[in-house]
This record gives C-alpha cells, structure tokens and sequence, in this order.
C-alpha cells in the first residue's frame, strides 16, 4: 500500500517522468522523490516505425521498469485516480493518497481506436496495423511482407495534437521503398489521408516532402480523416474537415491500411482542476511551471505546451522542470528556458533520414551544421543508433548535456 508524503511525486514512469526523477537525483540528491507508474515494461516507442518497418528488432525496444527507475527513487506501482492541486494530494486507483511538496505529471496521452468506429475489433487482422502500440507493431511488419502486386496501401493522420507528428507518414515512405526494391512499386498504389492542411505543420520540411512522396507516386489527401473502417470488407471511410466538403464522406479499398489513432489525455487529467479547456495540464510554455498552481510541473505529451509531442521535446523539458524544483526547494526562482524545441527523425527510405528540429512558431534550428531539409545516412544512423544509445544511456540516466540547436539559422532560399 502507498502512503506517505512525498517531497517530490512524479506521475507516470515513461521518458519524461524517469528523467527528470534521474536528474533530480544526480543534482540535488537530498531531495526525496517517488514515481508513480503502474506499467512493469518501459518502451521506446519512437523505434516502432522501424519495427513496422522491418529494420529494428522489437526485442530492443522495452526494458523492465525496474532496471530504470534511478537508484534513491521510490517507485510506487499504481496510477493516479484524482488529483486535489489545492490539498497537495494524489489519489491513487488503490484508494491511497499521496501528499506532495512538489507535483511534476507526466502521464502521456490515450489511444482513441474507439472514436473510429469499428477500428478497436479489427486491429491487428484484416490488414489493419498501427506503429503507435507495442501490441499491434509487430503485426504491421507481416502486413508489409504480405504486400504483392496491385495491393492498395492506405496510411492515416489524426487530428492535433498526437505523439510523433511525422509517425503516420514515415511509415508511408519506407513501405514505398521496399516495394520499389522489390521492383513492384509502380504496380502498387499508397494514399496517405491527413486531418491537417499539409503534409507537415513546418512548412519548410512539408515542402521537402511533399517532393518526396511525389517521388514514390503516394497520393496525399489532405482535410480528410478516417471515421470508420470495416475489416472483413477491407475498406475505409474518410470524412472531408474542409468549410468546402465538410461532412462529405468517402469510402476507398485498402489491403494495408496503417492507422494513427487520435489521441487525447488521460480521464483522470482531463477531469483534474489541473486540466485546461481541452483537457491537458495547463502549464506556463516556457517554464513548463502550472498556471495555477505554483508547485505543479508538467512535461511531455500530457502538457498544454504547443510544441510537437516527441521525446526529443522531453529531453528539453525535463532539465528546466529539475532545475525549477532544485531551486524552489532552495528558495530560489529560475526562469524557465525552454523554447518548444522538438525534433522528428523522418524516414524517408532505407538509409535516408530529414532530421527536422525545430522551435514554437515552426522555426527551423537545426543542431548540425548541414541543409537540414536533405535527406542523409547521417540522419538515418542517429536515427537507428545514435539516438536510442542516447535515451537509454544518456538521457534517463539524468545527463542533461547536448549540442546546442541553431536558433540562429536561416532557411535556405530565405
């Protein structure tokens, strides 16, 4: 049973909520500090594009929660109920509650299968597959083996906001490739049906795919997003989010059809007095502190934060929510510093990478000195190996220093 008082109460134990626990640890380690997590495999989730896509073993991809949580970290196997910001107090599914000095929420967000009707029953068969869950990855890898000629490949974008905005598309690109490699691309047909307005929201990088997935011959629709899908018929049904065709409906044929479902928070955030009108912990954007609530942090997908939902945009937050409570528990205030920094690693084929980096307002900062618009095996390596050695030796151990990314840069052609 879970009960006490805790100085430091971190909620969710994924890439947020263990690093900023390990950096805590490593520069303040009088400050005592308990993670709340129920799930006993941690993941890195942002390899299940390569999982799909047959290039990186699912084995590597999870570790046991145990062997993460930071030596001096209690770790507390449950999940928050409710919260009571105004008592310092986290009530647990167990019935427990928690009392707390400092709050720092990092739950993540939920997977919706169930607002696409008829999606939760027939995932995972039916040519149905998604890279956004560790149960459903491995069965995208057979469907892309399976793909023969003449086959349709239908790939879906929900609306904003959902983790890894370049997810639902990099998956497009490297089912292209294998088919050209095996000669029969030209024989296939891919769609890629988007909710936004463009292929991506930073209109520097969606000008450099759009060239791409041109080149591959994918048809790209945008303003339209898929509400029902009907396995045993293969087939799936679009609807237009245009002022011109709003509410129009469109039903096309798949045998691969790879879904990004919409995502949203967690119940028990969307209904806490931490959450704003749309439900996630409405924090100050650069120093990640609540609006409301001056000893409630928050970080990661769960955060009201405009930034893109990436690790990478973890690996930022995290040193400025650490510092903030080292400080305050010092009596001190630091000024937080953290400028909507993501990165998405877009995998464009088989050894080709984009990094895209960039900050709020969609500004282009890249960290290499190199067009950032390019595709490179430089990028395809960090990618494939450089970051995952990064995020599990690097940035959940707490080490907090990285290259700096050019807020200075010009864009080409600028």
């Amino acid at each position: 049973m879970a009960h006490g008082h805790h100085q430091v109460l971190v909620i969710g134990g994924g890439a947020a909520g263990i690093t900023v626990a390990a950096i805590l640890r490593r520069r303040a380690p009088h400050i005592e500090v308990a993670i709340v997590e129920p799930s006993e495999e941690h993941y890195y989730q942002p390899a299940f594009t390569l999982v799909g896509a047959g290039v990186y073993p699912m084995a590597k991809t999870h570790r046991p929660q145990r062997s993460l949580i930071p030596p001096g970290v209690t770790w507390i196997r449950g999940a928050a109920r409710s919260f009571e910001p105004g008592q310092n107090t986290v009530t647990l599914h167990s019935g427990d509650k928690l009392q707390y000095d400092y709050l720092v929420v990092c739950t993540g967000v939920k997977l919706d299968w169930h607002k696409i009707e008829g999606l939760a029953d027939t995932l995972g068969s039916n040519g149905v597959c998604s890279n956004y869950s560790p149960q459903s990855v491995g069965y995208t890898w057979e469907c892309v083996q399976a793909l023969k000629e003449g086959d349709r490949i239908v790939c879906t974008q929900p609306p904003m906001p959902f983790k890894c905005p370049g997810a639902p598309q990099k998956i497009a690109y490297l089912i292209a490739d294998r088919l050209r490699k095996r000669g029969i691309l030209d024989r296939c047909t891919i769609d890629f049906y988007t909710h936004a307005p463009a292929i991506f929201g930073v209109p520097y990088f969606a000008r450099a795919l759009d060239k791409i997935a041109a080149g591959y011959g994918i048809g790209v629709h945008p303003q339209q997003q898929l509400v029902a899908v009907d396995g045993k018929a293969r087939t799936a049904t679009f609807e237009f989010v245009s002022e011109a065709r709003k509410g129009e409906r469109e039903t096309v044929p798949y045998d691969l059809l790879h879904v990004s479902p919409p995502q949203s928070p967690p119940e028990e955030i969307r209904t806490s007095p931490l959450a704003n009108p749309g439900g996630w912990v409405e924090v100050h954007q650069n120093t990640m502190q609540h609006v409301r609530y001056a000893n409630v942090y928050a970080l990661g997908d769960v955060a009201s934060t405009p930034n893109s939902k990436t690790a990478a945009a973890v690996r930022k937050q995290a040193p400025v929510v650490a510092q903030a409570i080292v400080s305050a528990v010092a009596g001190q205030l630091v000024p937080g510093n953290y400028d909507g920094y993501a990165s998405c690693p877009l995998t464009t084929a088989m050894g080709k990478t984009i990094l895209a980096e960039f900050v709020y307002g969609g500004k282009v900062t890249p960290t290499l000195p190199l067009i950032p618009s390019k595709e490179r095996w430089i990028n395809w390596w960090i990618k494939c190996t450089g970051l995952p050695t990064m995020y599990w030796y690097y940035m959940l151990k707490g080490r907090v220093w990285f290259p700096r990314h050019n807020t200075e840069y010009q864009e080409e052609g600028a």
